[in-house]
């Protein structure tokens, strides 16, 4: 699966915490290998949207990501700190 991720995107993990974005790195390469349907990643859950979803990469920080082409193609929407997340 292919997994877009924007300049903001990359600029906001490098804010993070190196073990964030080792967890985030994890994140990609199973949103890659394994698709948008992560349950096994803590917080895990299908958003309002039918094709939005979210997890926690720790306590204060967490991912959103959409899949734009069923099957296909999946775009990660935000990641940083957990309070500020759009959901």
């Amino acid at each position: 699966m292919k997994v877009i991720l924007k300049k903001k995107i990359l600029k906001a993990a490098r804010s993070m915490p190196m073990s964030e974005q080792v967890k985030f790195t994890k994140l990609i390469k199973d949103l890659k290998d394994r698709g948008p349907v992560l349950p096994d990643w803590p917080n895990y859950s299908k958003l309002t949207n039918s094709n939005t979803y979210h997890c926690h990469l720790s306590y204060h920080w967490a991912a959103c990501w959409t899949e734009t082409v069923q099957g296909i193609e999946l775009e990660v929407t935000y990641v940083g700190s957990r309070e500020n997340a759009p959901y």
